[in-house]
């Protein structure tokens, strides 16, 4: 029987009672999904999936992103990334840069992206202290504290996000060895627009969907007005109040809500302490449909079978 457990942070909770590697009653994916939109990060322990059980999992919440600028990806398996900083053959096996800074997944996509989902395989410590957590940051919970002149002035509004500014960063600021994306690649992911306020489809609440790593501006208002307010923005979601950190340990398999939250990999950890993760992630490709998300919700779906 599926438990879910909220922890004692502003986001965050533990499910148990389940085994990920079978099927998945329609009733406890409906639990699932409205934890995942009312706790925003989810987390099963000693789930050690395969890779195959990884894409199995993830593909009951929506189509797999499958990262084409990416070399690092499992083997016959184009939509599971390789996380690490593990060295082969004098190779990295995966990106070693990945997430290091913060920013929601893949809004830089017209369809944007709903949930990511990692499992952990090795996790760097240094005296008994697991490195390299996942900072996460409630984009839900600071929308309802926003000043409503704010929200008033934001309610139409709408941004720009581009793959470009955050790719740029990494090699410019970040000096990732990674090379700028080709204009085939600029053809694949060009500019964007997106709401600054989105509904959540679970929760029906708004949540503020603008981010530093890939939004360029707010459209409509004047360079030094848009920077402001982003940066005001930015700012008022990363308060302390509003954050909540995850200490992985091997076997964790770890799942959050793009769309009501920001993260951040804390890279705490040296070239020699090993952190191994396989990660897929999901667009909102059902989600945001209405019968879709009634019928998963209420536990009406079919056999949500892996």
């Amino acid at each position: 029987m599926i438990k879910i457990l909220p922890n004692d942070n502003i986001l965050g909770a533990t499910v148990s009672g389940l085994d990920f590697k079978k099927s998945i009653s329609s009733q406890d994916f409906s639990e699932i999904l409205k934890a995942l939109g009312e706790y925003g990060v989810l987390c099963a322990h000693d789930q050690l999936l395969s890779p195959k059980e990884l894409v199995a999992f993830s593909s009951l919440f929506g189509r797999l992103q499958v990262l084409s600028a990416s070399a690092h990806t499992e083997p016959g398996l184009p939509s599971v990334t390789i996380l690490s900083n593990i060295v082969k053959d004098g190779k990295n096996i995966g990106s070693a840069d990945a997430g290091q800074f913060w920013h929601t997944d893949m809004t830089y996509n017209k369809e944007v992206g709903f949930v990511n989902v990692l499992v952990a395989y090795a996790v760097p410590k240094r005296e008994s202290h697991p490195l390299g957590g996942t900072e996460f940051t409630n984009t839900q919970a600071a929308y309802a504290d926003l000043p409503e002149d704010v929200k008033l002035k934001l309610a139409n509004a709408t941004a720009i996000h581009d793959l470009n500014k955050s790719w740029e960063w990494l090699i410019n600021v970040r000096k990732s060895p990674r090379k700028p994306l080709s204009p085939e690649q600029r053809r694949e992911w060009p500019p964007v627009s997106h709401p600054v306020f989105l509904n959540h489809p679970i929760t029906g609440r708004k949540v503020i969907y603008v981010n530093p790593n890939f939004v360029v501006n707010i459209q409509g208002m004047e360079e030094k007005e848009s920077n402001d307010m982003l940066e005001y923005l930015y700012a008022h979601i990363l308060q302390p109040k509003y954050r909540y950190i995850h200490h992985w340990a091997v076997g964790d398999v770890l799942f959050w809500d793009h769309i009501g939250t920001w993260h951040n990999a804390i890279a705490d950890y040296g070239p020699n302490e090993h952190r191994l993760i396989k990660r897929c992630q999901v667009m909102a490709d059902r989600i945001f449909n209405p019968a879709f998300t009634r019928g998963a919700l209420s536990g009406e779906m079919r056999e949500a079978s892996v």
